[in-house]
């Protein structure tokens, strides 16, 4: 028998069909705490992979899957087979995987064969890399997931029995089969969208094949007529079909609680949602409609999509059919300029065709500069005195908010009034900071903030006054620029330094530590404690989180410590969960809190003990002082954390140049077993 011919291939983005079935019996006996913490991962997990943070370019979308077969499928597409493999493991680094086991998986690789004599030409070079043919080609190996509320996956194969081999069967034969079965796909464009994936050596069926639609009856209908067609019903086997519903990542909650999703707030698939929103409100009319079709989920910039069932020359697969001869032009995705946030003269037209009135959109606060001031945006690093400041606070997490927010900053960046727009967290929430050099400027940019989702509070105000060479001024009109500053910051980090003391960024930290105070009994605590300690375990970004006990107080400090301000504030609300907390540092007036972390040599520890005695006597008499406490990690004695609370940041700085201190650090060489941590909580 002469060796039969297989088409051509060629592939594209590699696809991970992930179906989860959730563990109700464990899910209901958890706590609810364990539960939250469950829930917060998952959804993290699902919004940063759907908004393809972790990669170049692909895909992910999440649905949940009717019957029993599986509770929810994860489908991702990505340029890489690594990428896939470090998502699967991503995924069982959440509390939430522990809730679930996997029901199914499929690996495949997105694929276009050339059954058909267009194909043949693209795969023999004789197309040009713009025309409306290469373009469809690349939109089958680069798809975009249609926001299309329903999805049916499959795997199949190509028989091969003695009588009914498709494999020994001649080329132009097979061709003719995915031509006329084709055929019968295209009659359902516009009602089914499609994608195939190859899987030979990848996984135990040939093929993966994934349909989208509005209307399951539109699936039901296409596959039926399609089961007619001799290449199905003389060479096709089928693999167990999984049916679900797309749902936003922050529904998940809604998903695990039996509720309809999308839920109330949210709108359906294919519509912007509310985090969207701000996105789309730096586009035209136009655009809006594009985006209502399909919302930018990150992928290909170029609109690929809206393939219709067996219209590319795709091979052995159910679906094939010639390739469409018409163009399919990319999608508009670019930022208008003209979204009216700029100046008079260069404003051009909003939604409603002219700039939007938004005044008094905000209430404005004199303190705007301690506001970002608290969220890490300082003068002379990020802004001029004179410049005017919008402080919005969300629900929603910053993570979440991070892509919509840098679609509109570099909308603003049009303007040259715009200084800065980003997202800041604090004390567990999201803030989102936007200066501008003009007030009447904000007041335009404050429309477009204020869509942004979770809006709960909007504030703006003046960064101080500019004099007339342009300088702040202070109440006595002394120069308060950046350059004193930074020069007072590096001196402050210079004497820790020459103390032995790693003083660490720039603003003085090695680390980013929080502190909880609890009433809660301390065993009952440690239980808890252990537990929130194991899930911050398995991000690289935790350094540590340890119960200290203060013997003259009847509260305990929980101390987490991580790499990075953003990991830290993520885990902010699950300290602040904890039983029994009554406050959190940084919560008080005054600076706060600064600590000190020591790690003492244990045959010194009662030496270090008498000497926090003798130096808390002399902090007692130094001005500004109100209270410090030495506190002792449960787990290790020889660990201790002193907190001290002053009513400035200079009474504090005050007491790091004196004589006391420097005694203090250089005794202390001695008796710890290595150098101090010295982070500033507040």
């Amino acid at each position: 028998m002469d060796q039969r011919k297989p088409p051509q291939t060629e592939e594209g983005w590699y696809v991970l069909h992930d179906c989860r079935r959730i563990d109700w019996d464990a899910w209901r006996d958890a706590p609810q705490r364990v539960r939250d913490r469950a829930l917060s991962e998952g959804v993290e997990f699902l919004s940063a992979y759907e908004s393809v943070q972790d990669a170049e370019e692909g895909q992910t979308a999440v649905y949940t899957v009717l019957g029993h077969k599986a509770d929810v499928m994860i489908l991702h597409l990505r340029p890489t087979m690594g990428d896939l493999d470090a998502a699967e493991r991503h995924f069982e680094q959440t509390e939430f995987a522990q809730f679930t086991e996997r029901a199914f998986s499929y690996v495949s690789v997105t694929e276009a064969s050339g059954y058909t004599e267009k194909a043949r030409e693209y795969f023999d070079g004789e197309v040009d890399d713009d025309s409306g043919l290469a373009q469809y080609i690349q939109s089958r190996l680069h798809p975009d997931v249609p926001d299309e509320e329903f999805v049916c996956f499959y795997p199949m194969d190509k028989r091969r029995d003695p009588e009914q081999n498709w494999y020994d069967t001649a080329f132009e034969e097979r061709a003719a089969h995915i031509k006329r079965h084709g055929d019968i796909g295209r009659g359902y464009g516009g009602e089914v969208s499609q994608m195939i994936s190859g899987s030979i050596g990848f996984d135990d069926w040939e093929w993966g094949i994934t349909l989208w639609s509005e209307d399951m009856t539109s699936v039901k209908e296409l596959l039926t007529e399609m089961r007619f067609d001799p290449s199905t019903s003389r060479y096709a086997e089928f693999g167990p079909f999984y049916v679900g519903r797309r749902f936003d990542p922050v529904d998940l909650p809604a998903v695990l609680a039996g509720q309809r999703v999308p839920t109330d707030e949210r709108p359906a698939a294919g519509q912007p949602t509310a985090e969207r929103a701000a996105h789309a409100s730096s586009k035209t009319p136009d655009a809006h409609a594009e985006q209502a079709a399909g919302h930018a989920r990150a992928g290909d910039s170029e609109g690929r999509g809206d393939a219709h069932p067996g219209s590319a020359g795709e091979g052995d697969h159910p679906h094939g059919g010639e390739a469409a001869a018409a163009d399919h032009p990319a999608s508009d995705r670019g930022h208008n300029s003209d979204d009216g946030t700029g100046d008079e003269g260069e404003s051009g037209s909003s939604h409603s065709g002219g700039r939007p009135d938004v005044s008094g959109d905000f209430e404005e606060v004199e303190d705007a500069g301690e506001r970002v001031g608290r969220l890490g945006v300082h003068e002379g690093e990020e802004y001029d005195a004179g410049d005017y400041a919008l402080v919005f606070r969300s629900s929603a997490d910053a993570e979440a908010l991070v892509d919509d927010v840098e679609d509109l900053a570099e909308s603003f960046d049009h303007y040259d009034r715009h200084v800065l727009t980003t997202v800041r967290a604090q004390s567990g929430q999201a803030h989102v900071v936007s200066i501008w050099t003009a007030k009447e400027a904000a007041e335009t940019a404050a429309g477009f903030l204020g869509d942004l989702d979770g809006i709960e509070s909007r504030v703006g105000g003046s960064l101080g006054e500019r004099d007339a060479d342009g300088e702040s001024q202070g109440e006595n009109g002394a120069d308060e620029g950046h350059a004193e500053a930074a020069a007072s910051s590096q001196s402050i980090r210079e004497q820790l330094q020459s103390e032995g003391v790693y003083a660490g960024q720039p603003h003085g930290e090695d680390v980013y530590a929080l502190v909880v105070y609890s009433e809660a009994e301390t065993d009952d605590l440690a239980d808890e404690v252990e537990n929130l300690r194991g899930a911050f375990e398995r991000y690289d970004t935790h350094v540590r989180t340890s119960i200290y006990a203060d013997p003259d107080a009847d509260t305990a400090a929980v101390a987490s410590l991580w790499d990075t301000e953003d990991a830290a504030e993520t885990a902010s609300g699950y300290l602040t969960d904890l039983p029994g907390v009554v406050r959190k540092q940084g919560e008080s007036d005054g600076f706060g809190t600064m600590g000190m972390f020591y790690t003492v040599k244990p045959e010194h520890r009662a030496d270090f003990v008498e000497k926090f005695a003798t130096v808390g006597d002399l902090l007692e008499d130094m001005d500004g002082h109100r209270e410090t406490a030495l506190l002792v990690n449960r787990d290790d004695e020889n660990d201790m954390f002193i907190a001290s609370q002053w009513d400035s940041k200079d009474d504090a700085m005050d007491f790091f140049r004196s004589d006391a201190f420097s005694d203090t650090v250089s005794w202390g060489r001695d008796v710890l077993a290595d150098r101090p941590r010295h982070v500033f909580l507040a």
